[in-house]
């Protein structure tokens, strides 16, 4: 249920009768999604966790929240598709970059980007949403494919902490779209 409005100027409007397709999802709503409970925060590195927001199998996709409390590294990885990126709080950058994210600060990576993610020590936790189309193609120091990561081993990651920490493997269904 909506907020009741008060004596905003839209006041008195109608919702739209019958709004989704017969065929259309509901949308995803999830509170407090930069939540500070390290359980809903699977880990993608000994350093960094991720929490699953949004789940597009079909388009290889997911949104999600990462987090690092402390310096935090995600190994080399190339995309070869677009990712985006907005700092919730912390500081993180890539090491082959010249700049330094904050809270506030938008990221797009364009198609063909490798990079090693990196969490600076800060005064917050390094929260950062992202959207993330396509796999992580991971490297090695020389640039070299050693392996990849895609929507079904997100998918399988998550599941299993959720299932270790409680929260329940079916957890991750709901955010499937």
């Amino acid at each position: 249920m909506p907020e009741e409005a008060r004596s905003e100027f839209w006041k008195g409007l109608k919702p739209i009768a019958d709004s989704m397709k017969p065929d259309a999802q509901p949308e995803v709503y999830l509170s407090q999604v930069a939540t500070d409970d390290d359980r809903y925060y699977a880990p993608l590195s000994d350093t960094v966790g991720s929490r699953p927001l949004w789940i597009n199998v079909k388009d290889n996709s997911w949104a999600d929240i990462l987090c690092a409390k402390q310096a935090g590294l995600v190994n080399r990885h190339y995309h070869p598709h677009e990712v985006f990126a907005y700092t919730i709080s912390g500081k993180w950058g890539y090491l082959e970059r010249p700049w330094t994210a904050r809270a506030g600060d938008f990221v797009y990576e364009a198609p063909g980007e490798g990079h090693t993610l990196v969490a600076y020590e800060s005064d917050e936790p390094m929260k950062a949403f992202f959207i993330v189309k396509g796999p992580l193609i991971w490297l090695d120091e020389d640039g070299n494919t050693t392996g990849y990561f895609d929507v079904h081993d997100y998918i399988e990651l998550c599941r299993n902490h959720y299932e270790k920490v409680g929260i329940g493997a079916d957890y991750v269904n709901s955010l499937f779209r």
